[in-house]
């Protein structure tokens, strides 16, 4: 049967389209099972019913024309009840209902599964005889592990819009939708460009070395020409990137050096291997290796050698690169984007990005953010190798793309973008007023920075500060750890940037998904281990090289904030004291004039939420950070699309913690700030302010939008809507209510309701 299940599941992923895929289902499953009849009944949401979709055994002619309401039959039960109904004599159940059309009067048996995907029942998988028994628990043991296995294949058989092409009574051309995780917010229309790697290393073979010298010039060469593309590239970018994202392209080239993967490759020759081989080798070793990491980090890595390795490969076959043409507006896709690849395609006409792996905090993602290309990450069942040339819609903002759109998806989300291109102009003329609500209550919205890019568009944008300066940036775009000096000349840009409105840096954040090539980090469960203030305390070099960075580049300036990360302990927070007043004398040592800046701490641990009090006895100043607070509030893990529904910034738990961090801070005299996604979006930032937070900080994005809506609302309207929603316990009726409400005040447009129309 496990030789069967296989063969099957393979034989239907393989098929063209869903109807082919169905019928071979039940083609496959009747003769494994030795049953007169197998039929597969699939749901439709907007209907509400079922449909007969394929049939092996009954009439032909009943195959999509035959339906069912969710409740009725013996397939609605199935259906409703979320698990095998068997039955020696289906005629005799009260819920069976009899459909002459499908001829099945002569068949007395029934066995019959739910088909279901992520919590969704997807339709019905039905077996039927005509001898009068009851299936045995290993027939429906096999029935059970095919829809399991079947369901996902379904799902996406579905979402690539293969049903389209059935025929029935209910069921309305569906959209190709594809979840993914938001890498950079936006929406992008355009025509897909596939790029798919320049050589296939797997498929080249182990020679014996003919001739050592001439094998070695090869390998020489095709460095050569490998290291003048990435110098191409980084030029070609240079007009689009500060210099601190170019630094990818030198660890590139490094990677290339006779220290390092080039000289590997020569030892594999001189041993006698043909280039070509040696090469495939040592790049599949390190893959391997890379990918054998739980380290979300390393695991990214991978990605790079995989793409050098094929671009050195591509030059050893003497083959050039097939000439992409790059329409209007590209929406680049690719299994393993690289940040070499978005360099690839000209400033003008790259609209938007999707990759089928990576996440949220890839290099690709920081990269497109920093060049406002809307971006998908992580779009793990899009086909894309069929994409080539189709038309694609990528929101970025709801980490969705759309394929083949429909006239009715198109003409909407090009309005979305009209909409959203003259609301984002007319944004403009806010930019210097200050945020204050029509009864004058006023609250300062800071920004989240990181790359240098930011920092010009937060001051386009009137930033009253910098909630959150994620120094790991710096340290990640390199192959080393910055000295106290390059880290001193990074942080001075900062803070004389946006002197003397204050910068707030957060210490060196590492773990988790952050990691670095240079100090890998190897655990089962990195978001529950090493990270953050942990990380650095444990490595005081690092911790007071860092502190005594921040320092130094404020001179003169006093407009230094320092907060720490993942604080879930006061002895944490009194050893990082203890190191950053150490830090401190040993400037003032060497007789610079450094006044000791305010200290806070990132509420961002569920213990955290419970010892606010505690806390803001020891420090000046607190900072919730909502993206990992929520994820540890509810065991979420944000970067996750599987799990991705089950992340609501709305949770009753999420709010009833952000309330009490604000009450206890304030009892204790500090101030409060937030930063992350939810203080960036505007419907939130409404339910912010109601709570008392003394600031806000988000994308630079984000801001003006922000700004928009709370200058439209009365603080204590707010306060009305905010002691509303916290007598619900719905995650998702708290959304609508307040989506409801804020609508009612004229706001729809510009918080992106209809974006979810869809």
């Amino acid at each position: 049967m496990l030789n069967t299940l296989r063969n099957i599941v393979q034989e239907v992923s393989s098929a063209s389209d869903l109807q082919t895929a169905l019928q071979i289902i039940v083609q496959r499953v009747r003769g494994a099972m030795k049953t007169e009849v197998c039929s597969v009944y699939l749901y439709d949401t907007e209907s509400a019913s079922y449909t007969l979709m394929a049939s092996e055994g009954l009439n032909p002619s009943a195959v999509g024309q035959v339906t069912l309401s969710h409740s009725e039959g013996l397939v609605g039960q199935v259906g409703l009840r979320e698990e095998p109904i068997n039955l020696e004599d289906a005629a005799s159940h009260p819920k069976f209902h009899y459909i002459r059309e499908t001829g099945e009067e002569r068949f007395t048996s029934f066995l019959g599964v739910p088909i279901i995907h992520h919590r969704n029942t997807l339709g019905v998988l039905i077996v039927q005889q005509v001898e009068q028994r009851r299936f045995d628990e290993h027939e429906e043991a096999f029935l059970v592990t095919m829809s399991a296995q079947l369901a996902g294949v379904i799902a996406h058989a579905q979402a690539t819009g293969s049903i389209n092409s059935v025929a029935t009574p209910t069921r309305k051309a569906r959209i190709a939708r594809f979840q993914g995780s938001a890498g950079a917010t936006g929406v992008a229309i355009g025509d897909a460009v596939v790029i798919s790697p320049p050589a296939d290393l797997g498929a080249v073979p182990d020679q014996v070395c003919k001739n050592i010298d001439i094998e070695l010039k090869l390998l020489d060469s095709a460095l050569a020409a490998v290291r003048e593309e990435m110098k191409d590239t980084a030029e070609r970018l240079s007009d689009r990137l500060p210099v601190e994202e170019q630094a990818l392209f030198d660890v590139y080239l490094r990677m290339l050096d006779d220290h390092a993967l080039g000289q590997e490759i020569r030892d594999r020759i001189r041993s006698g291997s043909w280039a070509q081989g040696a090469l495939r080798q040592v790049i599949e070793e390190h893959i391997r290796n890379f990918e054998m990491m739980d380290d979300h980090y390393l695991r990214e890595r991978a990605a790079d050698v995989r793409d050098l390795g094929r671009r050195v490969l591509s030059h050893l076959q003497q083959g050039e690169h097939a000439r992409i043409e790059y329409p209007e507006n590209t929406i680049l896709i690719s299994e393993e984007l690289s940040p070499v690849m978005l360099g690839e395609v000209p400033k003008e006409s790259l609209a938007g990005l999707v990759s089928i792996q990576g996440s949220s905090n890839s290099h690709v993602a920081i990269l497109a953010r920093a060049l406002g290309v809307p971006t998908v990450m992580g779009v793990v069942d899009l086909p894309f190798h069929k994409l080539s040339g189709k038309k694609l819609i990528v929101d970025g903002n709801l980490g969705l793309v759309y394929s083949s759109p429909a006239q009715e998806l198109l003409d909407y989300y090009t309005e979305v973008l009209e909409e959203e291109n003259q609301f984002s102009k007319g944004l403009e003329a806010i930019r210097d007023l200050p945020c204050e609500t029509p009864d004058n209550y006023r609250i300062p919205l800071w920004v989240n920075t990181g790359l240098m890019t930011d920092t010009i568009r937060s001051l386009d944008r009137g930033a009253e500060g910098v909630g959150l300066y994620r120094t790991e940036v710096p340290f990640m775009v390199r192959d080393r750890f910055p000295s106290e000096s390059e880290q001193e000349k990074i942080y001075r840009y900062q803070l004389e940037a946006f002197a003397p409105r204050p910068v707030t840096m957060r210490t060196l954040d590492i773990g988790g998904d952050k990691s670095l090539s240079y100090f890998p980090i190897k655990e089962d469960n990195p978001f529950l281990g090493w990270r953050g203030i942990r990380v650095t305390l444990d490595h005081p070099e690092i911790f007071l090289v860092q502190v005594r960075a921040m320092l130094k580049a404020s001179v003169g300036l006093d407009n230094l904030r320092i907060m720490l990360p993942m604080i879930s302990s006061i002895f944490e927070v009194e050893e990082a004291q203890h190191l950053i007043h150490r830090a401190h004398a040993e400037v003032l040592a060497e007789g610079l004039p450094v006044s000791m800046p305010p200290v806070g701490v990132m509420v961002e641990v569920p213990a955290a939420v419970y010892m606010v009090k505690d806390l803001a006895q020891r420090v000046d100043f607190l900072s919730i950070g909502s993206n990992d607070l929520i994820q540890y509030l509810l065991a979420v893990d944000r970067n996750n699309p599987r799990v991705s529904d089950l992340y609501h910034s709305f949770h009753p738990a999420v709010l009833h913690a952000l309330q009490k961090v604000v009450d206890d801070a304030h009892q204790e005299g500090k101030t409060v700030s937030i930063c992350g996604e939810m203080a960036g979006d505007p419907a939130a930032a409404v339910l912010l302010m109601a709570m008392g937070f003394d600031m806000l900080s988000m994308s630079a994005v984000n801001l003006l939008k922000v700004k928009w809506v709370l200058r439209r609302i009365g603080m204590e309207r707010a306060k009305k809507i905010l002691s509303d929603l916290m007598k619900h316990d719905n995650a998702q009726v708290i959304r609508s209510s307040l989506e409801l409400a804020l609508c009612k005040e004229g706001m729809g447009k510009v918080l992106g309701i209809k974006s979810r129309r869809f």
